[in-house]
């Protein structure tokens, strides 16, 4: 383009050098004086106006652009800065990355058009003052016809091409301003810079974008980074022709979390065993993106080395070094919070524990999908069994299909292993092969291209076409019938009858809960939402998995019981429903009407593992109900000192982290004074967290255990 301008502009010079030269000559010429003015006048005014007018125009529209562009930069730092815990902050931030956003967009578009539009006056005015100018000269000279009759095939040629430009111009001057029309109708809302994972792309970049990363420095300062995945390898650059700095050498020794303990929104952890690096996207689509991409790029890589990794002795002794490495190189985890690799040595054999746990259920011996023997991984919020090569395509269906974890390789807390062995791949299979004998789609077999899998497992999970279908006034009767006998608990104030759900034409009307009910209920004729309800007081996963797969809400609300969602009704059974409900995207602090959420109700009916396992899950321990008491309150009343421990000492953690940031701040601006006293009240945090830690590990097991139990 640059080198285009300058041949231009030197041509445009000996042009005007020319007709100076020719002015010269035939300045005594009247005729030739009248000539060259007119040639003047039809060439240089219809220039003149092109250049003051139209690339005018065109600067003015480049300055909003770049104006809108440093706009919409502000706005995307100040939504990330905004802190989790003001919510006017991140709302006012949100309302201006999405005021900015629309601007930036409208005026790249009329960035965009006024550049088709001045290409096609640059081509088009000029043009058409040159042949102006020709068809003035062919007038002028008609006894030199002779002479420039071979022009007239050029001129005709020239006449054709413009007309083709012009049309071409007005055509893609239409279909900009419907596009651009077009795209002002449509909602601004979401982020369209999502990338989407491609592990085989032509130039070896599985992913790309950029991400906030926060610095390892004292300041813990926060950067925006161009990110890509390249190589099973997590790489970015701070400019596009810098070299890239790479965060994780092997992806296959890391594993990627969200991260709710930062005040920073849509953070997510890249640990691997020598550190860990907090990441910030731009919004919780990109957040998930980018997470999903990452465990993608890991089943992946490990896929890639199968035939070095498919030995259970190299594998016990890989998963021997993770742990022993990321005891000795990781900082300690929050309270709460999940690990995917163990730092207790006393877990080593935990994943071959879990391995012939699950694998004992019937059906588990062979991958859910394809039925290769020996499947050692595992979807938990599925609750099925799969082979390394269906868990990469498992994997990049998103979690919110399919949450992948390894059998051998991950760390399982209790109750996930009971989880899994309340399923199975026969229970699923069931479900979502109902109708495999009606479908003419043949199921993969272990030795099936891959091609083949994903498309069986798309159509399995994803499209559902094999799922039972419900009729228009219930559900089939082998998956809608359910019997079960319940000695059901209720929480405080639930002891009053209350009507059942409003029963659909031609559906039973079931009857309510009450305090201890000895009978057998029928789960027939009830749609999903009511159907999961239901079956979550039961703990029947069967029936639970069912209705999640015939689309239940997991978080139905069933307005005749005070407002109650499943998890709240599975408060009252069992830990292992809960942890499936979890696992499926139930929310942990969804009250009902007395503004109770499931960690009240479990303390209230006195379940340590439930307030364990909803704290862990980032239950608001501060959540106040109608009559303004929250779960600690609800405890002190009851007398019941676990639960009591466990509120305070996931309340005076988080104080201490919050102290522990505030403390690191201070030590690094404060003089030689605050100094010592920082390095005291550290060491005093180190060793109360410890204590905490060892006192949470002992009320964590009993009651995990003794739920389980």
């Amino acid at each position: 383009m640059l080198e285009a301008g300058k041949i231009y502009c030197q041509t445009s010079k000996s042009f005007v050098n020319g007709l100076r030269e020719l002015g010269h000559h035939c300045s005594e010429d009247k005729m030739m004086e009248e000539v060259i003015e007119t040639t003047q006048k039809s060439v240089k005014t219809k220039l003149q106006n092109f250049v003051k007018e139209d690339v005018r125009r065109f600067k003015d529209v480049k300055k909003e652009f770049e104006r809108s562009s440093e706009a919409l930069e502000g706005a995307l730092a100040r939504n990330a800065q905004a802190p989790r815990g003001k919510q006017h902050e991140v709302e006012e931030a949100s309302s201006a990355l999405l005021n900015a956003r629309k601007a930036f967009r409208s005026e790249a578009l009329d960035y965009v058009l006024q550049i088709n539009v001045i290409e096609a006056k640059k081509k088009t005015d000029i043009l058409m003052a040159m042949l102006s100018l020709m068809e003035a000269q062919a007038q002028l000279f008609q006894q030199g016809h002779q002479s420039l009759s071979e022009l007239d095939q050029y001129r005709h040629k020239l006449n054709e091409e413009h007309t083709q430009f012009v049309l071409n111009a007005a055509r893609e001057k239409r279909d900009m301003e419907q596009r651009h029309a077009a795209i002002k109708q449509k909602d601004m809302s979401y982020d369209d810079s999502i990338m989407d994972f491609n592990a085989d792309a032509a130039n070896g970049i599985a992913m790309e974008g950029y991400l906030y990363k926060r610095a390892s420095n004292a300041f813990k300062t926060w950067s925006r980074r161009w990110f890509s995945i390249q190589k099973n390898q997590l790489v970015y650059q701070k400019k596009f022709k810098d070299q890239p700095t790479v965060v994780v050498e092997d992806l296959r020794l890391c594993t990627v979390k969200p991260s709710s303990e930062n005040e920073r929104r849509f953070c997510f952890e890249v640990v691997s065993p020598s550190k860990c690096c907090l990441l910030q996207a731009d919004s919780e689509r990109q957040q998930q993106a980018w997470i999903s991409a990452v465990q993608n790029s890991i089943a992946s890589a490990f896929q890639e080395r199968r035939e070095d990794t498919h030995s259970p002795v190299r594998i016990h002794t890989s998963a021997h070094t993770l742990r022993q490495t990321a005891h000795t190189l990781s900082p300690p985890s929050a309270f709460f919070s999940g690990s995917l690799i163990s730092r207790d040595t006393e877990e080593e054999d935990e994943g071959y524990k879990a391995l012939d746990e699950v694998q004992a259920i019937p059906g588990n011996r062979q991958c859910c999908d394809c039925g290769e023997p020996g499947p050692d991984w595992a979807s938990i919020n599925l609750g099925i069994t799969l082979c390394i090569v269906c868990s990469g395509i498992h994997r990049s269906l998103g979690v919110h299909f399919s949450k992948v974890r390894s059998l051998t390789l991950d760390s399982w807390e209790p109750e996930l292993v009971k989880l899994m062995c309340e399923l199975g791949n026969t229970v699923i299979n069931r479900i979502y092969e109902a109708r495999i004998d009606e479908i003419t789609i043949k199921k993969p077999h272990s030795s099936s291209p891959r091609g083949d899998k994903e498309s069986w497992i798309r159509s399995k999970y994803v499209e559902k076409k094999f799922i039972q279908k419900l009729p228009e006034t219930g559900r089939n009767p082998p998956l809608r019938r359910s019997s079960a006998r319940r000695n059901r608990a209720t929480t405080q104030d639930r002891t009053v009858q209350k009507p059942a759900l409003k029963p659909k034409p031609n559906r039973a009307t079931l009857p309510r809960l009450t305090d201890v009910e000895e009978e057998e209920e029928d789960l027939s004729g009830l749609h999903p939402g009511a159907l999961l309800y239901r079956s979550a007081a039961l703990q029947n996963f069967p029936v639970m998995a069912d209705a999640l797969a015939h689309g239940a809400d997991v978080n139905w609300v069933n307005m005749a019981e005070e407002s109650s969602t499943p998890l709240i009704q599975a408060v009252s059974n069992a830990l292992a429903a809960c942890e499936f409900l979890l696992q499926n995207g139930a929310n942990v602090n969804q009250a009902d009407s007395n503004g109770r959420g499931p960690l009240h109700h479990a303390t209230i009916l006195g379940h340590t593992g439930l307030v364990c396992l909803f704290l862990k899950r980032g239950a608001d321990y501060n959540a106040r109900d109608k009559n303004q008491k929250d779960p600690i309150s609800i405890a002190v009343d009851n007398a019941n000192a676990d639960i009591v421990t466990l509120l305070r000492i996931a309340k005076m953690n988080k104080e201490m982290r919050e102290m522990d940031g505030a403390f690191g701040q201070s030590g690094h601006s404060g003089g030689q004074g605050s100094g010592g006293l920082v390095g005291g009240t550290g060491g005093g945090l180190a060793h109360t967290r410890k204590s905490l830690q060892a006192i949470k590990n002992h009320i964590s097991g009993w009651a995990l255990g003794g739920q389980n139990d």
